[in-house]
C-alpha cells in the first residue's frame, strides 16, 4: 500500500466512525428518552432485561451507550444492580445488529433484487431521502430521521472506502504474515481489546475487522479471539464512566467486564477443546463480513445463555470486588442529594430532560407545602412549624441551584427544538417555584413578628384573611397540579382565579385602611397585613406564570405577555364565567 492508499484508508475510517456517531446520536435523539425510560421501568426479570437490552441497543446501535446509561441508573439509585445485569447481557446481543447490516456489502448476485440489497445500491437512495428530510423537514422528527439515513449512508461509504483501500494488501506477503500472528489466542484477544478500548465502540471495531476481511488474510480461527477481545475492550467505556460514581455504579461496570471475560474464557476453552478433538472444518476457511457477524452473534448469544442462570453469581462477584460498606447499608438518600441529576444522563438529552422534570415536580410540591404551612402560621403560630417552613425553603433553594446548573449543562448539548423549549420552560418554572418558597419565608417571618409582639388582627380582618388564604391555596394547588400532571385544562383555569385574587388583595387593603381611619386597627398591624397581602398576591402571580409555562408546552406559539389578553379577547365569555364563579367562591364577608 502506497502513501495515497493509506490516505484512502484513513479517510474511509473517518467516514465510517463519523457516520456511526451521527447515526447513533440521531437514533437516540429520535427516541426522545423513551427507550431509556423503558429500560428504567420494565426490568422485573433477568429474561425481560435481556430482551429489553437487546431491543434498545439494536435501535440505538451502541452497547456502550446502553451500559453507560445503566451505570447512571445504578449510581442514582433508580435501578438495582440485580436488574441491570440482564440488560447488560441483552445489550451485547443487540450490538451485533450493526455487524449484520455491514455484512450486506458482501452480498453477491446479478439479479436486480440481489444488486439492490448491496449497500452500494441502496445507500445512495437513503442518502437522497436523508438530505431531503434534513433540509426540507419542518419538524425535528423528520430531521432526525434524515440524519439517521445520512449517517448510515456515510457509514457505508466509509466501509466501502476502507475495503477498497485494503484490498490490494491481499497480494502483500508481509501483511498476510502479520495477520497470521493474530491466530495466537492471546495476541488476538489483546489486539481486539486494545482497538475497541481506543475507539470506544465494539460495533466500530467489528466493522473495521469486516473491512480488513476483504484481504482474505483472516480465517474463522484467527478472528474468533479478536472478536472476543473486542467484546472485552468495549467494557472500557463503562469502566471510565463509573469513575467518580458510587460503589454501585462501579459494580455495574465490573459486571459488564466479568460477563465478557467469563464468556470469552468459556467460549475459547470449549472451542479449542472441541477443535482439538473433532477438528472444525471451518476453522481454516477464509472469513468474510457475514462470517464475522455470525461469530460476533454466536459468541454473545452463547455467553448470555450460559451466564443468564448465574446473574446472582455475577452480582456476588461484583460485591466481592467492591464489598458493601457499613455506610452503604445505613445510607438513605439525604435531602441534599440529587441522584436523578447524574451527569451520565447528559449523553441522552431526552431522558435527562425527563429526569429534570421529575426533580422540578418534587420542587413544586416542596414550594407548595412551604407556602401552605406559612399561611397556617398566621392563624396558629408554632416554632416547630415555622422551622419547617425555613427548612423547606432551604431545600427548595438547593433544588434551584442543583437543577438550574444541570439544566444549563443540558442546554449546551445537542438538543432538539422541543427539548430546548422544555429546558427553557423548566428554567423559568424553577425560578418561580423558588420565589414562592421565598414568599413563604416572608409570611412566616411576619407571623413570627406578630407572635413575638403579641399582636392579633381583629376578628373581621381574620375572616377576610382566611378567605384570601383559601383563594391563594386554591390557585397554588391548581398550578402545581397542572404542572406535575401535565393538565393543560387545569392550567387554563389559573388565570381567571389570579384575577379574582388580585381583586381580593385590593379589597382587603381598602377595608383595612377604613378600619385604620376609624381607629379600629393600629398602623403597625396595618403594615403587617399589607405585607402579608402583598406576599399572597405575588405568590398568585408566580402561579399564573407556572400555568402559562405549562400551556406554552402544549402550544409554543403562545407568548407569555400576550396570554392574558388573548384569553380575554378569544374566550371572553368563558373567561368571565370562570372569574364570576371564583368571585362567588371567595367573596369577602
Amino acid at each position: 500500500m502506497d502513501f495515497f492508499g493509506i490516505l484512502s484508508l484513513l479517510g474511509g475510517l473517518c467516514l465510517f466512525l463519523y457516520g456511526m456517531n451521527v447515526m447513533g446520536a440521531s437514533l437516540e435523539r429520535a427516541s426522545g428518552g423513551r427507550l431509556e425510560r423503558i429500560l428504567e421501568r420494565l426490568t422485573s426479570s433477568p429474561l425481560k432485561g435481556v430482551l429489553l437490552g437487546a431491543g434498545v441497543t439494536a435501535v440505538i446501535q451502541s452497547s456502550s451507550a446502553t451500559t453507560v446509561m445503566l451505570v447512571g441508573f445504578v449510581n442514582s439509585g433508580i435501578m438495582k444492580l440485580s436488574r441491570a445485569i440482564g440488560i447488560i447481557m441483552g445489550a451485547n446481543i443487540g450490538t451485533t445488529m450493526t455487524a449484520w447490516i455491514l455484512s450486506l456489502s458482501g452480498i453477491e448476485g446479478d439479479s436486480f433484487v440481489m444488486r439492490m440489497l448491496k449497500p452500494t445500491s441502496f445507500t445512495p437512495i437513503l442518502a437522497l431521502v436523508g438530505i431531503i428530510l434534513l433540509m426540507m423537514g419542518k419538524d425535528d422528527r423528520k430531521k432526525d430521521v434524515g440524519s439517521i439515513f445520512l449517517g448510515f449512508a456515510v457509514l457505508m461509504f466509509g466501509m466501502e472506502a476502507m475495503s477498497a483501500a485494503v484490498e490490494p494488501l491481499a497480494d502483500v506477503p508481509e501483511f498476510t504474515s502479520l495477520l497470521t500472528k493474530f491466530s495466537n489466542p492471546l495476541l488476538g484477544l489483546l489486539a481486539g481489546a486494545v482497538l475497541t478500548a481506543v475507539i470506544q465502540s465494539s460495533s466500530a471495531s467489528v466493522g473495521i475487522l469486516q473491512a480488513l476481511s476483504v484481504t482474505g488474510g483472516f480465517t474463522f480461527g484467527s478472528v474468533i479471539p479478536i472478536i472476543l477481545g473486542q467484546n472485552i475492550g468495549t467494557c472500557a467505556t463503562a469502566l471510565i464512566s463509573s469513575v467518580g460514581g458510587n460503589r454501585g455504579a462501579k459494580r455495574t461496570a465490573f459486571v459488564h467486564l466479568y460477563f465478557n471475560i467469563i464468556g470469552s474464557i468459556v467460549f475459547l476453552t470449549l472451542y479449542y477443546i472441541l477443535n482439538g478433538i473433532i477438528h472444525f472444518g471451518f476453522a481454516d476457511q477464509v472469513v468474510d463480513e457475514a462470517g464475522i457477524a455470525l461469530v460476533h452473534s454466536c459468541f454473545n448469544v452463547f455467553s448470555t445463555l450460559i451466564l443468564l442462570p448465574f446473574t446472582r453469581g455475577l452480582e456476588k462477584l461484583a460485591y466481592l470486588t467492591l464489598p458493601e460498606t457499613e455506610e452503604e447499608r445505613e445510607a438513605q438518600v439525604r435531602e441534599d442529594d440529587f441522584p436523578l441529576l447524574d451527569s451520565r444522563f447528559l449523553a441522552t438529552p431526552g431522558f435527562a430532560v425527563e429526569q429534570c422534570r421529575t426533580m422540578a415536580c418534587k420542587m413544586a410540591e416542596l414550594s407548595k407545602e412551604a407556602m401552605l404551612q406559612a399561611m397556617n402560621l398566621i392563624d396558629a403560630y408554632g416554632d416547630r412549624e415555622a422551622a419547617r417552613v425555613e427548612k423547606l425553603e432551604n431545600l427548595v433553594d438547593k433544588y434551584d441551584d442543583k437543577l438550574g446548573a444541570y439544566l444549563v449543562q443540558l442546554n449546551s448539548k445537542d438538543l432538539s427544538y422541543q427539548e430546548s423549549q422544555n429546558v427553557s420552560t423548566l428554567l423559568h418554572t424553577i425560578s418561580d417555584l423558588e420565589r414562592i418558597a421565598d414568599h413563604a419565608v416572608n409570611v412566616m417571618e411576619l407571623a413570627q413578628a406578630m407572635h413575638k409582639s403579641k399582636q392579633k388582627f381583629s376578628s373581621k380582618a381574620m375572616e377576610e384573611l382566611r378567605v384570601y388564604q383559601s383563594a391563594v391555596a386554591d390557585i397554588l394547588n391548581r398550578s402545581v397540579k397542572a404542572f406535575t400532571e401535565n393538565d393543560y385544562g387545569l392550567a387554563r383555569t389559573v388565570e381567571p382565579l389570579e384575577e379574582v385574587v388580585d381583586g381580593i388583595n385590593k379589597d382587603i387593603k381598602k377595608r383595612h385602611l377604613k378600619r385604620l381611619q376609624k381607629g379600629k386597627c393600629t398602623i403597625e398591624l396595618g403594615l403587617l397585613l399589607s405585607d402579608i397581602a402583598t406576599n399572597y398576591e405575588r405568590v398568585s402571580d408566580h402561579c399564573s406564570n407556572l400555568a402559562v409555562y405549562q400551556i406554552q408546552t402544549e402550544d409554543s406559539s403562545i407568548e407569555a405577555h400576550d396570554y392574558v389578553n388573548s384569553l380575554k379577547d378569544d374566550t371572553k365569555k368563558q373567561f368571565d364565567s370562570l372569574v364570576e364563579e371564583y368571585a362567588e367562591m371567595y367573596t369577602l364577608p
